[in-house]
This record gives structure tokens, sequence and C-alpha cells, in this order.
């Protein structure tokens, strides 16, 4: 079994036939193109915290499908809601940032009980039913957030991004690179500048292999170099995808993302966050209430390097993500349309299309 990115830039695959789950280990990216099995709960979390599964809307397929497959073993047993309820607890709290892992296991689960009086192998197609559902309409979602992106930005603009928003983090297209390779589809040039971006260099690794491969005149650039290249007046508009939007629009994405929204500011550039809708926790008021993920130290002081690059012993702050306040953002652009301040108003005003 192989999935080829650079030709149909699949990253999550479920092998019906032998009742597989692949998925493109983007963590060996981009010195290694490798395709791996995922089976059994404890592959599953380890998959989504090692990140070789990541983006907020890829990880919500991934566990749409992790779900299903979990339930075929349940399939003809007396406890099955309750078995599988335990292991969708427990797949769902693998990375706290990310609303989408929650939100697609609670859509299985909602499924799972729906149907939970139909025989056996019926209950388990249903689920299965539903997970190929959220991965093809992630496919329409990330279509149209790349029709609104592109709407705001033309040919020639310098357009700087933070983090991987693109096809390796979504379906397809993805949500902040989405409007460059959509554009770039269409025979529009744009320059990008892709910061770095802690931890695991996301940006490096990913977004530039993404964006390289796609023939788009790509920069790539040192976190701390974003308002270098903002001064110059290189940059026209900023794209960023997200991991978690509240209510109030307050948006937690990569770290560094909120440095990046402040110099925005700063020079007056429009400072864009791309997302589907299923990336909105209505539940969670602002910012305040987003969950951050910290992770290891020895991502600052040894990874990436022949010999650790910090004494031994030092303390270290790793936190996976930060929170942009809704007054830094310019616009939020989800499938259902581009949402301006006061985003209190704006987003509740898409929940009901």
């Amino acid at each position: 079994m192989s999935m080829n990115i650079k030709e149909n830039r699949q990253n999550i695959l479920y092998d019906k036939d032998s009742e597989t789950l692949y998925i493109l280990d983007q963590s060996l990216l981009p010195g290694e193109i490798k395709t791996i099995p995922i089976e059994g709960l404890d592959r599953m979390i380890e998959a989504i915290k090692a990140l070789r599964i990541r983006g907020a809307p890829a990880i919500g397929i991934f566990a749409g499908y992790c779900v299903y497959a979990l339930s075929l073993p349940l399939c003809e047993k007396e406890d099955r809601l309750a078995l599988l309820r335990e292991q969708t607890e427990k797949l769902s709290e693998a990375r706290p940032t990310a609303v989408n892992l929650a939100w697609a296991c609670g859509r299985l689960m909602k499924c799972a009980e729906d149907k939970a009086s139909l025989p056996g192998r019926e209950w388990s197609e249903a689920l299965y039913k539903e997970a190929c559902f959220i991965h093809e309409d992630d496919i329409s979602k990330c279509r149209a957030i790349s029709e609104y992106g592109l709407s705001l930005i033309k040919d020639g603009d310098g357009i700087l991004t933070h983090c991987n928003a693109g096809p390796l983090a979504t379906s397809k297209y993805g949500t902040g690179l989405g409007p460059l390779l959509l554009g770039r589809e269409r025979g529009m040039n744009f320059r990008a500048y892709t910061d770095e971006t802690r931890p695991l260099l996301q940006g490096a690794r990913l977004t530039s292999y993404e964006l390289f491969e796609a023939g788009i005149d790509e920069t790539l650039i040192c976190d701390n170099m974003a308002s270098f290249v903002m001064k110059k007046g290189l940059v026209n508009a900023c794209f960023v995808g997200c991991d978690r939007v509240a209510a109030n629009g307050d948006t937690a994405n990569k770290i560094g993302t909120s440095g990046v929204a402040i110099l925005a500011k700063h020079y007056g550039i429009p400072f864009y966050v791309l997302g589907p809708t299923s990336t909105i926790d209505y539940s969670c008021p602002d910012g305040e209430h987003i969950p951050i993920e910290m992770r290891s130290p020895d991502e600052i002081k040894n990874m990436w390097y022949s010999k650790p690059m910090a004494p031994e012993g030092v303390k270290c702050l790793n936190p996976a993500f930060d929170v942009t306040d809704a007054e830094l953002i310019t616009a939020i652009i989800t499938e259902k349309g581009i949402c301006y301040p006061p985003f209190s108003e704006s987003l509740a005003a898409i929940r009901e299309k």
C-alpha cells in the first residue's frame, strides 16, 4: 500500500478491503515520504501526539476513521456502546487544543448511539459512512474557504504564513494555504514567506514542501524575521490556519501566531484566520478558556541538533500554541463566508446558516 502525496495529495486513506487505516507520516517529511498503517487505540493516540498526523481538520478526519476501526471488534458485543465510548474518550484527549478531534469523536459517538438498534456489522458500517462524510465534507469546505480567501488578495501579492495549513493539515487545498494553491491552479502568482514555526519546524518542513511542489515562489524565514519582511513592504497579507476559535473570535494556532498578528497590526497589514466552522468552539467564550498543549523540552534543547544546544538541566518552556486576540484579526474566513468584527456577532450569525 502506498500513497504518493506529490501525485494525489492524500494524507489519510482507509483501505476498506483490508480494513486498515493508513496515514502519511508527517513527522518524516520532507526527507522521507512514507505511508504507515495505524491499528489499535494506543497507536492511534501515539500518531496524534507524535504529530505523525496533524492539522486540526486532518486530525478530525483521522479521528472519524479511528472510531470506525475501533467499532469493528465490538460489533457483536452487548455493551458495544459503553466500550466504544470509553475508547473514544481516550482518543479525544490525545491533543487538548485542536477542537476538531473532540468534535469528530463526538460526532461518531452520536452516530453510534443513533444507530444502536442496527445489528452488528450494519452498526459499524453506519459509522464508516459518517467518517467518509466528514472526509468528503472537509474537501468541499476547504475549496469554499480557498475561494473566499482568494477574493481578498490579488495576483503578485506577498503572503506570510505561519505553521502549516495546507493539504497535509486538511483533505485538499488546505485553509491558510488554500487560496495560494487554488490561485496557482488558475495561473496566478504569489510570493509566499513561510515562518519556520516551532515546535517541530512545521513551516520549514511541511509548508515549504507543499508550496515548493506547487510551483509557488516561496521564501523560508525564521520566525523572528517576520518584522523584517513586513517592514520592507514584502507582505501584503497574512494567512494562518487555526486549531480552535472561541465564540468571541480569539483564536488558538501554532505558537508564534499571536506575535505575527501583533506585527501585522503595527505595519497595517491585514491578518486573516482561515478554518472550517468545525474549528469554532461556541462553548468556549474566549481565549482564556482554550487549553494550551505543553510539549517536551527536548524539542528545544536536542531535537534537530547533532548535539545538545542548551546546558544540561536548563529549564524550558515549550507551549505548542498561543492565542491571538480577536482585536488583532482582520477577518475569520470559513466555508460559510467571511466573518468580520465584532466576531461575537458574525460567528454567531454563520452558525445559523
